[in-house]
């Protein structure tokens, strides 16, 4: 009877465990990561791509990303997944684009299949990223903390203070 409760048991969680599997056809990463092909495209082409801070080339260009099998970024130690083009010529703008990888329980952004730059346009400002720069201080009132007066008796709990004079 123990015998069979306990082959039960083991068929039960190998149905309920299943087994991952990728696309086929698809490249595997590290950390059982796949590989995501995204093309990058500019309005000025030769434009220079720059991916998490590493020059990867200029545009048109296909970038290798890897994420999870859902089609999400991975995390792999940042929080964001930057890709930003630099301008060619004066008058035009920098641009960035910036994907939330999940890290911590934050949420995670999908790897998109395209990425185009409108290099003539201002670049966007995200709240919560490394370019978005809040309002100063001087933009609040200064704290109020109420009166500092106590009306009211005195109760001291524990041992009565003991004041040394010289």
């Amino acid at each position: 009877m123990k015998l069979k409760l306990f082959v039960a048991a083991v068929a039960g969680i190998g149905l309920l465990a299943g087994c991952q599997s990728i696309p086929p056809g698809a490249e595997r990463g590290p950390d059982g990561t796949i590989a995501y092909d995204v093309l990058i495209e500019a309005t000025e082409p030769g434009a220079r791509i720059e991916a998490n801070g590493e020059i990867v080339g200029n545009t048109p260009l296909h970038l290798k990303i890897f994420g999870d099998t859902d089609g999400t970024f991975h995390d792999f130690g940042a929080f964001e997944y930057v890709v930003r083009a630099l301008p060619l010529t004066t008058n035009q703008f920098v641009q960035t684009r910036v994907f939330r990888t999940g890290r911590m329980f934050t949420p995670e952004d999908r790897i998109p299949q395209r990425i185009f730059f409108d290099l003539n346009q201002p670049t966007p400002v995200y709240p919560g990223s490394y370019s978005y720069n809040p309002p100063g201080p001087y933009y609040y009132p200064p704290p109020y903390y109420g009166p500092s007066y106590f009306y009211g008796p005195r109760i001291y709990v524990g041992p009565r203070p003991y004041y040394r004079h010289w």
